[in-house]
């Protein structure tokens, strides 16, 4: 998917500029759906916790039975490598991918040695806050143990495709989505935040969601800042109760909500400095 900007796309050992095909037609991982990947961002001369998210490609690659073909350390490097190729302070989305090109004997699992590899490298400018409505998506998310939760797999992502969808239909811009046992789980994007007494409150992992990269950091620096952080089972009643409400997520790495459902909500206190401490924190992470 390009989405919009210029492309570099590293494939094979060396970069290629747009949009390169990477699969064939009787790749294991087109029709069998075993493709991972990763997000990480760059931008303004920064480039936040890009080896996490390069150790976490390999923990997804694991998960779905692939045998990545390099280490985290080497990923990273290609990946300093191509930013350097783009405008300096470029605000880039930064994506590296694997994926089985063979079965096993039993062709649905992979092959593992057959793996495949490559980096997608995108113009993609970070929004800035605004109106941000949040609705409640009739859709679940499934547990670890009817789906293969752990790896940030490509399959998983028709599902959040069709939360936002549906949102959007309703004129709101994402949703929460709940799990089997009507907890809330996340966004069909990004990992949620409530405020309530000053004090802040997430969902606590359990499965069901990727608890991001993104969402650790703002959790971190939240309580090095002082403030409370609860990571506790939550429903939409709790979030009807909230006082602010803001989204973490690679994309946008900080977001707050404005309405959700009918509650106006102020781009509030701890948002904002939720904000600002990531900033900060960026700011020591130079490409």
């Amino acid at each position: 998917m390009a989405l919009g900007g210029e492309i570099l796309t590293w494939f094979e050992g060396a970069w290629h500029n747009g949009n390169r095909a990477i699969l064939g037609a009787a790749d294991h991982g087109a029709w069998q759906g075993t493709l991972v990947f990763d997000g990480a961002r760059s931008f303004d001369g920064m480039v936040p916790d890009l080896a996490p998210h390069c150790r976490r490609i390999l923990r997804s690659a694991h998960a779905m039975g692939l045998e990545p073909p390099m280490s985290a350390e080497e990923i990273e490097g290609i990946i300093r490598d191509g930013i350097r190729r783009f405008a300096p302070g470029a605000p880039l989305y930064l994506r590296p991918m694997m994926w089985s090109v063979e079965g096993s004997a039993a062709i649905i699992d992979p092959l593992p040695e057959a793996t495949a590899m490559a980096i997608c490298l995108e113009g993609l400018a970070l929004p800035a806050p605004g109106d941000f409505a949040l609705t409640v998506s009739p859709f679940r998310r499934p547990r670890q143990d009817t789906a293969l939760t752990e790896a940030k797999a490509a399959w998983l992502y028709p599902n959040n495709g069709r939360i936002v969808r549906e949102a959007r239909s309703r004129g709101f811009q994402n949703a929460l989505s709940l799990d089997l046992e009507d907890n809330v789980a996340e966004t069909a994007s990004t990992n949620v935040f409530m405020v309530r007494g000053g004090e802040v409150f997430t969902p606590v992992p359990n499965g069901t969601f990727l608890a991001g990269i993104t969402r650790a950091r703002v959790i971190d620096l939240l309580r090095g800042d002082g403030i409370v952080v609860h990571e506790v089972p939550l429903t939409v009643a709790d979030f009807h109760e909230a006082e602010e409400i803001f989204l973490t997520g690679n994309a946008s790495k900080t977001m707050p909500v404005t309405r959700f459902e009918e509650n106006r909500l102020q781009y509030g206190p701890i948002a904002r400095r939720a904000r600002s401490l990531y900033w900060d924190f960026a700011a020591g992470e130079p490409v």
